[in-house]
């Protein structure tokens, strides 16, 4: 059984169709690519995933079980966690804030605790940033512990926008265009950290990116989507050499190298 199954999805703006029966399976395990054109409905899959909008037809299975109509913390405590085209980071909280925040589903007291600072307001609180620490270990960015966001580098606000996605302990990491803005030097960082996240915690990950070099670098399986329709799928060797995606998204004269 797929972690992940996308089934007939249609899904529509008023009268624009943006998905049309899409269907793919998320292999456990696997790190897979989403590419295709700019509007072709990538990130519109990611967030009917995501539970930030209602499939308008079909169905979406998680470990076998229906996810569609759930709200994104109700998502994302099932083990869904993922990143956004465009950085949200808490720009007015500090980089150790940012990971601790991420973990509010894992406190477990309630409002009466941190009103009363009782025994088990403390006991979770540390452990959050213990746990927040850890990842900025993890992270290399231990020394911006106490830095906010919006100070950082950019190829540092990607990797702390992973790591926040990280804390929940997802089962799967839907990356959205990680590559995006980034130097070449950033793009070769995160080819690793990507790679080296994977191995560390065992993760499925589904990526879009229109960065080929990250695709062919770092996906099993790639599927092409076009005008929010699938229209190849295959390894990136296969990808590489399918005619219809090099006309449709790479461009007739484009070669594309690993």
């Amino acid at each position: 059984m797929a972690l992940l199954e996308l089934n007939n999805i249609n899904h529509y703006f008023g009268g624009l169709q943006a998905v049309s029966n899409f269907n793919l399976n998320i292999e456990e395990g696997v790190l897979s690519g989403l590419i295709g054109p700019n509007g072709a409905g990538k990130t519109t899959i990611f967030n009917l995933v995501s539970g930030f909008y209602k499939p308008t037809e079909g169905e979406i299975r998680f470990n076998g079980k229906s996810i569609k109509g759930l709200k994104p913390h109700e998502v994302t405590s099932l083990g869904i966690s993922r990143t956004f085209q465009n950085i949200r980071l808490w720009n007015s909280m500090t980089v150790l804030e940012n990971l601790c925040i991420s973990q509010h589903y894992r406190l477990g007291y309630g409002f009466i605790d941190s009103i009363l600072y009782t025994g088990k307001y403390f006991e979770r609180e540390k452990n959050v940033i213990k746990s927040a620490r850890e990842f900025l270990e993890i992270l290399e960015m231990k020394e911006f512990e106490n830095e906010y966001p919006k100070n950082l580098p950019y190829g540092l606000q990607r990797r702390l926008e992973i790591g926040r996605a990280l804390t929940i302990r997802p089962k799967i990491l839907l990356l959205d265009e990680p590559a995006a803005g980034m130097t070449s030097g950033d793009i070769e960082q995160l080819i690793q950290l990507v790679k080296w996240i994977r191995g560390k915690f065992k993760l499925t990950i589904w990526l879009i990116e229109h960065q080929m070099k990250v695709v062919m670098a770092l996906c099993e399986k790639i599927d092409v989507l076009d005008f929010g329709e699938i229209i190849a799928e295959g390894t990136p060797s296969e990808i590489r050499k399918n005619p219809r995606v090099i006309k449709a998204y790479l461009g007739e004269e484009v070669t594309v190298h690993a």
